[in-house]
Formats: structure tokens, C-alpha cells, sequence
């Protein structure tokens, strides 16, 4: 292996290729590719795309679902040594675009299923160049058909501080900030979990959470750091999960912890069910004590972790591993605590006299994780703290520190909420939901209930249908975070300070809820 390549995000594969070069690397549905098949495939895909065009892209973007092209696209953008973008296929057309104008993409790859959102990029003005392997791709106008005579001989190089990919969140300006995630970052992050964790190429990982959402990472360059197998979950699994996990030999399992009450309502969350798990990871919601319980006594061979991070920390920044004797006894509100901050990092609580607490406030991290900001320099804002010489990302989390240095998870201190895993700024969906016409005003509540987090969404203006909003906000927000309720009022309600009165309007969709459940 060329150590010169230890920093590169890549060379998590090229480790699992000398581990285990005929093992399997990927397995999708009835494709499967081994470490070598993949490794060759990337190089003719990599190659095809830099021969393809005049000069060296700013970003690649790979709009491709979870099948074997989507994961050689992510490797073919690594081994050429850009920025790699994942898109994701069902997200409103217009979404996209954002993204691609954003990361100043100049290529896509594109999978099968893929090709008729890119049909319809086309129609709204996208030329780049797609590379789109098969025979639909031949003679295509800008398509670029994989030819392996242009293969590299081996990855580009890459410094420690080149972009390794980008990935998108929620912005409150009604468009998504892009994140650059450089392969520093990736190093740092992975080389913590690598001291920390057993992996080997006997391991099968799932991958539950889609490409574009950071958690995704951890799946794939876990399994491939490892010379193990990755297993994308195809949503009919969720019917039977313990048969499925099964069937493929899964060891390491990581989702947000919405599937285990899914799994508890299919009657199959039931002691040793999931006896094949070594390792048991969840993140992107709060979690609590009893779906963890729950989880462990279906998985009882199973260490489990509770892992917290915002996408501009790399991942996960905190990890608690599960104890059925100190974890429900620390907790707060039967929540599983986040634990502490990886080694290597300098973290605070912010209290609201915007001063350092002891033991309580808003989170803030420094330290190698952290990205240096966003694409948009403009979206910096009120994101990140200079303080005693170094920078901080502001988490807008509010934390207790608990025993032992375990920190404990108390809510957001903003508006942002998190829906079936991915983080949503409300302002976002409040912007939408004005450039609806009809609407005069709007603000998105969310509203729990036993399946997790819903969102209600009020307007002024026009009694305009639901069916309409729901239509109209499409194409522009990802199907996961469109507001499930809708209402109308006549005008807002106002607090002292002349202010929406946010928790008045959660107050009047739990009623109006009640009345229609």
C-alpha cells in the first residue's frame, strides 16, 4: 500500500482490498461485487470520466440509488481525486439543481433508475456530462460510456486537505447548505473507530441510511476499512428485519432508532431474534432506554452504541455504549446519553449568557473533525464560535454533563428538528411554504407522536387544499420532511414579544390532531 495515500478517505478500500481482494465488497439485491471487481471498476470509471472532459471538475455528482453503480460511482470520484457529491434520485428535481449549482459540479454519474431524474434535469437546463454504464448509455448526447482503455493505473493522489466529498443540509434560507468534508476530517474520524472497534473482513454490514445522509459513511468506510461485506436494506426488508439480517449474515447494524419501534409494531422484536449481531449502532434521533432494552434482548450478543453528530463534525462526535446497569440510571427522561467527545477535541457547554457552563448549555466543539465551514461562506453565520484560539462548531443542541463525563441530550435551542433521521431547519420549510401561491405566511410545528417526530404546517392568506400545499412544497423539499397536516388561520398567534408564538400554534395542532385521531 502507497502510505502516502494513508490520509485519503480512498484508501479505506485499498486497506480492504489487501485484506480480503476476492471477499465481497458490496452486495445489492442479486448484484454483488468483490474488492477486486470493484476496485478495477472504479479505475475504468475514474478514467472514463477524466478523459471524458477538457479539464479537471470541480465536483462530481453521483445520483444513484443504493445498487452496485452508485457505490462504484462514490469510488471512481475518489480514486480521481474530486469532490464527490451524493444526490439522492427521489428528491424534488429542483432540490438537485440547488445541490449541483452549489458544489459547482461538472460530471454526474448516474445508475439505471436514475436516468429519468436526469432526463428531467435536462429539461430544466442541466448539460453536464453523465457517465451511465450500460447499453442505454451508447451514443446518447453528453453521456460518457465507461471504456477500459482509459482506466487508471492507480488513485490520484490527494492532500489531506482536498475535498473528499460534500454533503447537503438543511438551510433556515430556504435553500440547502453544502458541507465539505475534506479526507483530514475522514482520517481523524475513522482512525478513532479503527482503535475502537473489532471490525474484520467476517463482518457484513448493513446500510439503512441513504447515501446522501453522512451516517452513510460510517457503514461504507467501516466495512470497507475492514475488508468486510456492506448489505444495503431494501425498504420490503423492514417486513421481516430479523429474517433479513438472517438471511444475509448481518453483523454490524446501524440505523436511527425509528426501525426498532417499526420492527417492535411487526410483532418481531422478540428475545434472540437478531443473533447474528455483533455490534448494534444508532444515531440521528434520541434514542431511549426502552428501545434499547427492547433491541438488546432481541440481540443479546449485541455491544450497542448510542452515537451523536452533526454533519459539520465529520459524522459522530460522541459515542455511549449501552449498559443495562448505568445507562437507564444516568439517563435523563429515559433518553440514552450521547457520552463524550471523541479524543483529540475541545468541546464547552454555552450558556445563554453566552458564556462557558459547567454543566449545562448549548454544545460547541473544536478540533479535527470539524469542517472548515460552509460552500457558501454566508451560511457561516451564527454557526461557529472563535474563542481561546480556536474555532467551534455551535451543535444548537442543548447538553447537561452527566456522570462520568457522560454527556446527556436535552432538545434542539433552535428551529431546527429531526425527521426520520434527517436534520430540517423549519425556517426552510416555513420559506417554502410562503412562495406557495394562495399563501400569504406559514410555520411548520413539530409535533410528537409514538411513531417520532410530524410536522404540521399553518398558512395565512387563501384556504388553499392540502393536497395543493403538499403538491407545491414537492418540489423543493425531500418527501422525508414534507409536513404531513396542514391547516389554515386567519393570522398568527403573537407572544410578548410580537413573535409567532410558536408553542401556541404546537399547542393548536395537538388539539386539532386530537379531534381527527
Amino acid at each position: 500500500m502507497d502510505q502516502t495515500s494513508a490520509h485519503a478517505l480512498y484508501d479505506r478500500f485499498l486497506r480492504g482490498l489487501a485484506r480480503s481482494p476476492h471477499g465481497v465488497a458490496i452486495r445489492a439485491g442479486d448484484a454483488t461485487l468483490t474488492y477486486r471487481e470493484l476496485y478495477d471498476r472504479a479505475l475504468i470509471w475514474a478514467g472514463s470520466l477524466l478523459a471524458a472532459l477538457p479539464e479537471r471538475p470541480a465536483a462530481v455528482g453521483v445520483l444513484a440509488g443504493k445498487g452496485v453503480d452508485a457505490y462504484t460511482g462514490i469510488l471512481a470520484c475518489l480514486f480521481t481525486g474530486v469532490p464527490m457529491v451524493p444526490l439522492q434520485p427521489s428528491f424534488p428535481v429542483l432540490r438537485t439543481l440547488q445541490m449541483l449549482e452549489a458544489a459547482g459540479a461538472q460530471a454526474l454519474i448516474v445508475d439505471a433508475e436514475a436516468a429519468t431524474v436526469l432526463e428531467k434535469l435536462r429539461a430544466e437546463g442541466v448539460g453536464l456530462p453523465a457517465l451511465l454504464d450500460g447499453p442505454a448509455a451508447d451514443g446518447a448526447e453528453g453521456r460518457i460510456v465507461p471504456d477500459p482503455v482509459a482506466r487508471l493505473a492507480r488513485p490520484r493522489p490527494v492532500a489531506p486537505d482536498d475535498t473528499a466529498y460534500v454533503l447537503f443540509t438543511s438551510g433556515s434560507t430556504g435553500r440547502p447548505k453544502g458541507v465539505p468534508v475534506t479526507h483530514a476530517n475522514g482520517a481523524h474520524y475513522f482512525g478513532l473507530l479503527d482503535a475502537r472497534y473489532d471490525f474484520g473482513p467476517h463482518d457484513v454490514f448493513s446500510q439503512n441510511f441513504d447515501l446522501n445522509f453522512d451516517c452513510a459513511m460510517f457503514d461504507l468506510f467501516c466495512a470497507w476499512g475492514a475488508g468486510a461485506a456492506l448489505v444495503p436494506v431494501p425498504a420490503g426488508a423492514y417486513r421481516d428485519l430479523p429474517g433479513f439480517v438472517a438471511e444475509q449474515g448481518i453483523t454490524v447494524w446501524f440505523s436511527t432508532p425509528s426501525v426498532i419501534s417499526l420492527i417492535r409494531r411487526t410483532g418481531r422484536l422478540v428475545d434472540g431474534a437478531l443473533p447474528s449481531l455483533r455490534w448494534s449502532f444508532f444515531a440521528g434521533e434520541a434514542v431511549t432506554c426502552q428501545d434499547v432494552t427492547d433491541w438488546q434482548q432481541a440481540a443479546p450478543g449485541s455491544a450497542i452504541e448510542n452515537l451523536y453528530g452533526p454533519t459539520e463534525l465529520t459524522i459522530t462526535i460522541t459515542r455511549h455504549r449501552w449498559s443495562r446497569e448505568t445507562s437507564p440510571r444516568i439517563a435523563v427522561a429515559g433518553v440514552v446519553p450521547i457520552g463524550p467527545v471523541h479524543a483529540g477535541h475541545a468541546w464547552m457547554l454555552l450558556g445563554a449568557d453566552g458564556e462557558p457552563d459547567p454543566s449545562e448549555g448549548e454544545l460547541c466543539v473544536a478540533g479535527p473533525q470539524l469542517t472548515a465551514g460552509y460552500l457558501d461562506p454566508a451560511d457561516d453565520a451564527g454557526r461557529f464560535l472563535d474563542r481561546d484560539g480556536a474555532r467551534y462548531y455551535r451543535t444548537g443542541d442543548r447538553v447537561r454533563l452527566g456522570e462520568e463525563g457522560q454527556l446527556l441530550y436535552l432538545g434542539r435551542l433552535d428551529q431546527q428538528v429531526q425527521v426520520r433521521g434527517v436534520r430540517i431547519e423549519l425556517a426552510e420549510i416555513d420559506a417554502a411554504l410562503r412562495r406557495c401561491p394562495g399563501v400569504e405566511d406559514g410555520v411548520a410545528v413539530p409535533v410528537p407522536s409514538e411513531q417520532g417526530i410530524t410536522l404540521a404546517a399553518f398558512h395565512t392568506g387563501e384556504r388553499v387544499p392540502p393536497v395543493v400545499l403538499a403538491r407545491e412544497l414537492s418540489r423543493t423539499l425531500p418527501r422525508a420532511v414534507l409536513p404531513q397536516h396542514f391547516f389554515h388561520i386567519a393570522e398568527f398567534p403573537l407572544n410578548t414579544n410580537r413573535k409567532i408564538d410558536r408553542r401556541a400554534l404546537l399547542r393548536r395542532a395537538q388539539e386539532l390532531l386530537g379531534r381527527t385521531h
